[in-house]
C-alpha cells in the first residue's frame, strides 16, 4: 500500500512541544538558533526514517527543505512544489519561507540581530555552509556546528536501516563493477588526486554493482566509501550487510564508525564533491593537514550517461509497466464517480504492478490526487486526507514502479464524469508543452535550462505557469530521482547521450485541480539532413514511456498539425507495443483510447 503512516512526523498538536523543547537544547548551549535540514550523511534526497528530522520536529514531509530555529520564530523553507503541502502540516508555531527566493542567510540577517546558529556538520554540505557564512560575514551572527539537537530530544527515534547488500547483474549494468572502478581510478589519476570520498549513495551502488533497501522505494546501500587511485576501494558499514556478495581483494569492509578514522590516515589530495560531502568530512581532513582537491563526484556523470544495456533493460520495464498502466487505466473508466477513493486507486494501480510478478518495489508513494488534492505537487494521500472521487473531478496520478531492469515514473491525468472547457484549455496547453520537449532537437552543447521554456511556452502564452522543474534525471533500478541532469531554468549541464529524464510539464489550480503528464526519455543522437559542412552534432529525445494519454481531456482545435500527427504516432507506438500484453478487455480499451485524433 502506498500511503504511509508517518510515524516521525510530528502532528500539529505535537509542533510546538518539541519546538519548545529544541529551544531548551538551544539555550543549554548558549545558541541563538539551530538548522534543521531534511538531509542525512549520506546527501541523499531520500532519508531512513531515523533521519527524518525535519518532519519530526515541524510535520512537513516534504523530499527538499530546512527549518531555521530560534528564539522566537522558526522558520521553514519550501519550495514551489510545496508551498500548498506545507500550510496543512504544519502548526502555527512554524512560519512557512517560500525558497530559494528567500535565502537562509538573508531571512538570519533580517530576524536575528547576533549570536551563534548550531548546525549539525554530518548533515550539511560545505556549500551550503560557505553560503551561509558568506551572507553573513561583517556581522555579528556566526554558525557553529555541534552535536545534533534534535537528536537529544527524540525519545523514540527509529533504528538505523540495516538492510543487507545484493549484487545488480552485470548484463543490466553492462560494465563490471571493477570496470567502473578503473574509471573512477583514471579521473583521479588524471587530475593529480590520490583518493576521493563517497557519501551519495547512488553513486556507491553504482560503482559496486550492488543494490540495496536502506531506504524505502529507493534500492541502495547507506555507507560511505574512499576510492583509492589504485581502484581499490575502502568501503564503512555493517559488514553485514555484504556477507551475500563474497570477498573481493580490492575491496575492504570495515564498521560505520570506523570511516573518520581512516579519513586521518589518508594522504592527498582528496577529492571531495562541495555539494555532496557532509562538511564534517572536510573539517577532520583539515585537523589533520591532509589536502583536498575540490571536484565533481566522479561517479555522478558516468552514472547519469546510461550504457547500451542500461537502455535496452529500462526500454523492457517501461512496456511491462506500460502493460499494467493500461490495465489500471481500464479499471478506472469502469468506476462509478462517489464510489470509490483516492486509496482505492492506489491500491489497484500498485495490484496491477504486483501482477508483473517482477515489482521489486513502487519507485516512490504513489501521488493520487483527485479534484483540489490534485493541485498539491507531491500530494500523498493518508487515511486523514483520502477523498472520495466526484463526477466533474480531475484525478492526477503520479507513480513508478522499481523493476530489476529499471525505473519508471509516469504521470497521467484523468477525468472523473464531465470535463470543463476550462480542464480542457489547461490540459491541452500542458499536453503542448510535453510534445515540445518530446519533438526538441538540439545541438551538443546545449543544457537543460535551453529546453526548459519549451514546455512553458502554451502556458505563458494566457499567463499561466507552474513552479517546479520540468524533468529530473532517473536510474536504472535506483533512484527515481537522480542528478545531475534536469530539464529546469537553473541546469546548466549539457544533456547527453543515455541521460533518463522526466518530461512532466503541469499546471495547478489551488481549491480546485491539477494537471500534470509525465514521460520518460532518453536523450539520443539523430540524424541531421544532407548539407554543407556546417552540420552539428544535434541529440533529440527517444521515448521510454507507453501509456495512451486521455483524449477526453484534449481540446484538438489548440493542437497544430506537427502536435496532431505526434500523438497520433504515439498512441498508435502504444498500441503496437502494448496490445499483446494485455487482458482481452484492457486491450478493447486500449484500442479506443489511441485511435487517431
Amino acid at each position: 500500500m502506498s500511503f504511509q503512516d508517518f510515524a516521525v512526523t510530528a502532528r500539529p498538536e505535537q509542533g510546538p512541544p518539541r519546538l519548545a523543547a529544541l529551544r531548551e537544547q538551544m539555550a543549554a548551549e548558549r545558541l541563538a538558533g539551530f538548522l534543521v535540514p531534511r538531509a542525512d550523511a549520506h546527501q541523499g534526497e531520500y532519508v531512513a526514517p531515523c533521519d527524518d528530522r525535519l518532519a519530526w520536529l515541524t510535520g512537513f514531509t516534504g523530499s527538499a527543505g530546512f527549518a531555521l530555529v530560534l528564539a522566537d520564530k522558526a522558520g521553514v523553507f519550501i519550495d514551489g512544489r510545496y508551498r500548498v503541502q506545507v500550510k496543512s502540516q504544519v502548526a502555527d508555531c512554524f512560519t512557512p519561507v517560500p525558497w530559494p527566493e528567500t535565502k537562509a542567510g538573508d531571512w538570519l540577517l533580517e530576524n536575528l540581530d547576533s549570536g551563534l546558529v548550531g548546525y549539525d556538520p554530518w548533515l550539511h554540505t560545505p556549500r551550503e555552509i560557505e553560503t551561509i557564512e558568506a551572507a553573513l560575514a561583517g556581522t555579528e551572527i556566526g554558525l557553529k556546528p555541534v552535536d545534533n539537537l534534535v537528536d537529544r530530544i527524540w525519545a523514540d527515534r527509529p533504528a538505523r536501516p540495516t538492510a543487507p547488500a545484493e549484487a545488480f547483474p552485470v548484463e543490466i549494468a553492462g560494465l563490471t563493477s571493477g570496470e567502473k572502478r578503473e574509471m573512477v581510478a583514471e579521473a583521479l589519476r588524471k587530475a593529480g588526486h590520490a583518493a576521493c570520498v563517497l557519501t551519495l549513495p547512488d553513486s556507491i551502488c553504482w560503482m559496486l554493482n550492488i543494490r540495496g533497501a536502506d531506504i524505502a522505494h529507493n534500492p541502495v546501500v547507506q555507507c560511505f566509501a574512499i576510492v583509492f587511485d589504485d581502484a581499490c576501494v575502502a568501503l564503512f558499514a555493517g559488514p553485514a550487510k555484504f556477507e551475500a556478495l563474497g570477498p573481493d581483494p580490492d575491496i575492504s569492509i570495515a564498521p560505520l564508525d570506523a570511516f573518520e578514522g581512516a579519513l586521518g590516515q589518508l594522504s592527498g589530495p582528496v577529492r571531495l564533491d562541495k555539494t555532496s560531502v557532509p562538511v564534517l568530512v572536510q573539517q577532520v581532513l583539515e585537523s589533520f593537514e591532509i589536502s583536498i582537491a575540490w571536484g565533481d563526484d566522479p561517479c555522478v556523470l558516468p552514472k547519469a550517461c546510461k550504457t547500451d544495456a542500461e537502455i535496452a533493460a529500462t526500454r523492457a520495464a517501461h512496456l511491462r509497466d506500460g502493460a499494467a498502466m493500461v490495465e489500471f487505466l481500464c479499471w478506472l473508466d469502469q468506476q462509478t464517480p462517489g464510489t470509490f477513493t483516492e486509496i482505492d486507486v492506489v491500491k489497484a494501480l500498485e495490484g496491477f504492478r504486483a501482477a508483473t510478478n517482477q515489482l521489486r518495489e513502487i519507485s516512490f508513494e504513489t501521488i493520487s490526487g483527485s479534484g483540489p488534492n490534485g493541485a498539491i505537487v507531491h500530494y500523498r494521500v493518508s487515511e486523514e486526507s483520502n477523498r472520495t472521487a466526484q463526477d466533474g473531478d480531475l484525478l492526477l496520478v503520479d507513480s513508478g514502479a522499481q523493476y530489476t531492469d529499471g525505473t519508471t515514473d509516469i504521470t497521467r491525468t484523468m477525468p472523473i464524469g464531465t470535463p470543463t472547457a476550462e480542464h480542457k484549455d489547461r490540459f491541452t496547453r500542458v499536453l503542448k508543452g510535453m510534445i515540445a520537449i518530446s519533438m526538441a532537437r538540439f545541438p551538443k552543447g546545449i543544457a537543460g535550462r535551453d529546453l526548459d521554456v519549451l514546455a512553458r511556452n502554451a502556458l505563458w502564452q494566457v499567463g499561466l505557469d507552474y513552479d517546479h522543474g520540468t524533468g529530473h534525471g532517473v536510474g536504472v533500478y535506483l533512484s527515481v530521482h537522480e542528478g545531475p541532469q534536469r530539464i529546469s531554468r537553473a541546469s546548466t549541464l549539457p544533456l547527453e547521450p543515455g541521460m533518463i529524464l522526466s518530461n512532466e510539464p503541469g499546471y495547478y489550480k489551488e481549491g480546485a485541480y491539477g494537471i500534470r503528464i509525465e514521460n520518460l526519455i532518453v536523450v539520443s543522437p539523430v540524424d541531421t539532413p544532407e548539407g554543407g559542412d556546417d552540420h552539428r552534432t544535434m541529440y533529440g529525445f527517444e521515448t521510454l514511456t507507453w501509456t495512451p494519454i486521455d483524449r477526453r481531456l484534449i481540446e484538438t482545435a489548440l493542437l497544430t498539425p506537427q502536435e496532431r500527427a505526434w500523438l497520433d504516432t504515439y498512441h498508435a507506438t502504444c498500441w503496437e507495443n502494448l496490445s499483446s500484453r494485455l487482458s482481452p478487455e484492457a486491450k478493447t480499451w486500449l484500442e479506443s483510447m489511441t485511435a487517431p485524433l
